[in-house]
Protein backbone atom coordinates (compact mmCIF):
# COMPACT_ATOMS: atom_id res chain seq x y z
CA UNK A 1 0.00 0.00 0.00
CA UNK A 2 1.41 3.37 -1.02
CA UNK A 3 2.14 5.93 1.65
CA UNK A 4 -0.43 8.73 1.82
CA UNK A 5 1.30 12.12 1.42
CA UNK A 6 -1.43 14.44 2.67
CA UNK A 7 -5.12 15.10 3.24
CA UNK A 8 -7.49 17.83 2.09
CA UNK A 9 -10.76 18.25 4.01
CA UNK A 10 -13.22 20.74 2.61
CA UNK A 11 -16.67 22.12 3.13
CA UNK A 12 -19.26 21.48 0.41
CA UNK A 13 -21.86 24.24 0.07
CA UNK A 14 -20.35 27.46 -1.34
CA UNK A 15 -16.93 25.74 -1.40
CA UNK A 16 -16.94 22.53 -3.44
CA UNK A 17 -20.20 23.61 -5.08
CA UNK A 18 -21.54 27.05 -5.94
CA UNK A 19 -24.89 26.69 -4.19
CA UNK A 20 -26.18 26.26 -0.63
CA UNK A 21 -28.29 23.11 -1.02
CA UNK A 22 -30.50 23.96 1.96
CA UNK A 23 -31.39 27.21 0.17
CA UNK A 24 -32.37 25.29 -2.98
CA UNK A 25 -34.60 23.06 -0.85
CA UNK A 26 -36.08 26.19 0.73
CA UNK A 27 -36.94 27.51 -2.73
CA UNK A 28 -38.78 24.25 -3.46
CA UNK A 29 -40.71 24.70 -0.21
CA UNK A 30 -41.66 28.25 -1.25
CA UNK A 31 -39.62 29.87 1.54
CA UNK A 32 -36.35 30.48 -0.28
CA UNK A 33 -35.74 34.00 1.00
CA UNK A 34 -36.36 33.03 4.62
CA UNK A 35 -34.02 30.02 4.45
CA UNK A 36 -31.31 31.95 2.56
CA UNK A 37 -31.38 34.70 5.20
CA UNK A 38 -30.90 32.18 8.04
CA UNK A 39 -28.07 30.47 6.11
CA UNK A 40 -26.28 33.76 5.50
CA UNK A 41 -26.48 34.76 9.16
CA UNK A 42 -25.29 31.33 10.33
CA UNK A 43 -22.33 31.37 7.93
CA UNK A 44 -21.34 34.84 9.17
CA UNK A 45 -21.28 33.43 12.70
CA UNK A 46 -24.29 35.43 13.91
CA UNK A 47 -26.46 32.37 14.70
CA UNK A 48 -25.84 29.07 16.43
CA UNK A 49 -25.36 26.60 13.57
CA UNK A 50 -27.37 23.74 15.09
CA UNK A 51 -30.35 25.97 15.84
CA UNK A 52 -30.15 27.54 12.39
CA UNK A 53 -30.07 24.09 10.76
CA UNK A 54 -33.10 22.88 12.74
CA UNK A 55 -35.02 26.02 11.84
CA UNK A 56 -34.32 25.64 8.14
CA UNK A 57 -34.97 21.90 7.97
CA UNK A 58 -38.31 22.37 9.79
CA UNK A 59 -39.74 24.35 6.86
CA UNK A 60 -39.07 21.41 4.53
CA UNK A 61 -41.67 19.25 6.31
CA UNK A 62 -44.06 17.62 3.87
CA UNK A 63 -41.87 17.90 0.77
CA UNK A 64 -41.68 14.65 -1.22
CA UNK A 65 -38.36 12.79 -1.08
CA UNK A 66 -38.18 13.14 -4.87
CA UNK A 67 -37.40 16.82 -4.32
CA UNK A 68 -33.80 15.79 -3.60
CA UNK A 69 -33.37 14.55 -7.17
CA UNK A 70 -34.75 17.78 -8.56
CA UNK A 71 -32.48 19.89 -6.38
CA UNK A 72 -29.44 17.77 -7.31
CA UNK A 73 -29.89 18.86 -10.90
CA UNK A 74 -29.43 22.50 -9.80
CA UNK A 75 -26.08 21.95 -8.06
CA UNK A 76 -22.87 22.99 -9.85
CA UNK A 77 -19.27 22.28 -8.88
CA UNK A 78 -17.06 25.31 -8.49
CA UNK A 79 -14.42 25.68 -11.20
CA UNK A 80 -11.46 23.37 -10.80
CA UNK A 81 -13.21 20.83 -8.54
CA UNK A 82 -12.42 17.71 -10.56
CA UNK A 83 -8.97 18.94 -11.57
CA UNK A 84 -8.10 19.57 -7.90
CA UNK A 85 -9.25 16.15 -6.70
CA UNK A 86 -7.53 14.36 -9.59
CA UNK A 87 -4.26 16.24 -9.03
CA UNK A 88 -4.28 15.57 -5.27
CA UNK A 89 -4.94 11.88 -5.87
CA UNK A 90 -2.07 11.80 -8.38
CA UNK A 91 0.18 13.28 -5.67
CA UNK A 92 -0.83 10.64 -3.13
CA UNK A 93 -3.32 12.73 -1.14
CA UNK A 94 -6.71 11.71 0.25
CA UNK A 95 -9.70 14.05 -0.01
CA UNK A 96 -12.59 14.32 2.43
CA UNK A 97 -15.82 16.31 2.54
CA UNK A 98 -17.35 17.44 5.81
CA UNK A 99 -20.62 19.25 5.37
CA UNK A 100 -23.45 20.84 7.29
CA UNK A 101 -25.48 19.81 4.23
CA UNK A 102 -26.98 16.40 3.60
CA UNK A 103 -25.68 12.94 2.72
CA UNK A 104 -28.55 12.61 0.26
CA UNK A 105 -26.82 15.06 -2.09
CA UNK A 106 -23.23 15.13 -0.80
CA UNK A 107 -22.73 11.37 -1.35
CA UNK A 108 -23.64 11.79 -5.01
CA UNK A 109 -21.26 14.72 -5.43
CA UNK A 110 -18.49 12.71 -3.76
CA UNK A 111 -19.08 9.76 -6.06
CA UNK A 112 -18.83 11.98 -9.14
CA UNK A 113 -15.37 13.17 -8.07
CA UNK A 114 -14.04 10.00 -6.44
CA UNK A 115 -13.82 11.59 -2.97
CA UNK A 116 -12.37 9.33 -0.25
CA UNK A 117 -14.30 10.39 2.87
CA UNK A 118 -17.68 12.01 3.54
CA UNK A 119 -19.45 13.26 6.66
CA UNK A 120 -22.73 15.18 6.43
CA UNK A 121 -26.19 15.43 8.01
CA UNK A 122 -29.12 13.17 7.19
CA UNK A 123 -32.69 14.22 6.43
CA UNK A 124 -35.41 12.12 8.04
CA UNK A 125 -37.87 10.67 5.53
CA UNK A 126 -41.07 8.81 6.46
CA UNK A 127 -43.38 7.28 3.83
CA UNK A 128 -41.61 9.17 1.06
CA UNK A 129 -41.86 12.64 2.64
CA UNK A 130 -39.41 14.84 4.56
CA UNK A 131 -40.41 15.13 8.22
CA UNK A 132 -38.72 18.49 8.78
CA UNK A 133 -36.10 16.86 10.99
CA UNK A 134 -32.62 15.42 10.69
CA UNK A 135 -31.48 12.20 12.36
CA UNK A 136 -28.17 11.07 13.78
CA UNK A 137 -25.31 13.35 14.79
CA UNK A 138 -25.39 16.92 13.55
CA UNK A 139 -22.25 18.13 11.79
CA UNK A 140 -20.96 21.06 13.83
CA UNK A 141 -17.74 23.06 13.74
CA UNK A 142 -16.39 20.58 16.32
CA UNK A 143 -17.32 17.65 14.04
CA UNK A 144 -15.28 19.21 11.25
CA UNK A 145 -12.17 19.34 13.46
CA UNK A 146 -12.81 15.79 14.70
CA UNK A 147 -13.03 14.43 11.15
CA UNK A 148 -9.86 16.27 10.09
CA UNK A 149 -8.00 14.62 12.99
CA UNK A 150 -9.66 11.21 12.49
CA UNK A 151 -8.96 10.97 8.77
CA UNK A 152 -5.39 12.22 9.28
CA UNK A 153 -4.78 9.57 11.95
CA UNK A 154 -6.26 6.84 9.72
CA UNK A 155 -3.56 7.67 7.16
CA UNK A 156 -0.68 8.11 9.64
CA UNK A 157 -0.52 11.83 8.89
CA UNK A 158 0.37 14.69 11.21
CA UNK A 159 -1.97 17.68 11.22
CA UNK A 160 0.89 19.63 9.62
CA UNK A 161 0.32 17.42 6.54
CA UNK A 162 -3.35 18.39 6.25
CA UNK A 163 -5.24 21.11 4.41
CA UNK A 164 -8.68 22.42 5.43
CA UNK A 165 -10.82 24.75 3.36
CA UNK A 166 -14.23 26.38 3.70
CA UNK A 167 -16.21 29.59 3.47
CA UNK A 168 -18.28 29.84 6.67
CA UNK A 169 -17.72 30.56 10.34
CA UNK A 170 -18.30 26.91 11.20
CA UNK A 171 -15.25 26.02 9.05
CA UNK A 172 -12.85 28.28 10.96
CA UNK A 173 -11.80 25.84 13.70
CA UNK A 174 -10.71 23.16 11.19
CA UNK A 175 -9.08 25.82 8.99
CA UNK A 176 -6.99 26.95 11.97
CA UNK A 177 -6.16 23.38 13.02
CA UNK A 178 -4.84 22.19 9.64
CA UNK A 179 -1.29 22.58 8.36
CA UNK A 180 -2.68 24.76 5.56
CA UNK A 181 -5.96 26.52 6.33
CA UNK A 182 -7.74 28.20 3.43
CA UNK A 183 -10.69 30.61 3.32
CA UNK A 184 -12.43 29.98 -0.01
CA UNK A 185 -14.48 32.94 -1.33
CA UNK A 186 -15.33 33.23 2.32
CA UNK A 187 -17.35 35.37 4.73
CA UNK A 188 -15.41 38.34 6.19
CA UNK A 189 -14.75 36.70 9.59
CA UNK A 190 -13.20 33.67 7.85
CA UNK A 191 -11.04 35.74 5.51
CA UNK A 192 -9.75 37.76 8.47
CA UNK A 193 -8.72 34.74 10.52
CA UNK A 194 -7.65 32.09 7.97
CA UNK A 195 -3.92 31.77 7.19
CA UNK A 196 -4.56 31.56 3.43
CA UNK A 197 -7.24 32.93 1.10
CA UNK A 198 -8.61 32.06 -2.32
CA UNK A 199 -10.88 34.89 -3.42
CA UNK A 200 -11.52 33.75 -6.98
CA UNK A 201 -13.93 30.78 -7.38
CA UNK A 202 -11.26 28.40 -8.68
CA UNK A 203 -10.57 25.37 -6.50
CA UNK A 204 -7.42 24.42 -8.40
CA UNK A 205 -5.70 27.40 -6.74
CA UNK A 206 -5.24 25.09 -3.73
CA UNK A 207 -2.42 23.47 -5.73
CA UNK A 208 -0.68 26.86 -6.08
CA UNK A 209 -0.77 27.28 -2.30
CA UNK A 210 0.60 23.75 -1.71
CA UNK A 211 3.42 24.34 -4.22
CA UNK A 212 4.37 27.68 -2.65
CA UNK A 213 4.57 26.01 0.77
CA UNK A 214 7.12 23.46 -0.42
Amino acid sequence: MEEVKGLLVMDVDSTLVKEEVIDLLGEEAGVGDLVADITERAMRGELDFEEALAERVAVLKGLPESILNRVYGKIHFNNGAKALVDELHARGYKVGLVSGGFHETVDRLAKELGIDYVKANRLEVVDGYLTGKTYGDIVTKETKVTKLKEWAKANNLKLSQTIAMGDGANDLPMIKKAGIGIAFCAKPIVREEAPYQINKPDLYKVIEIIDKKK
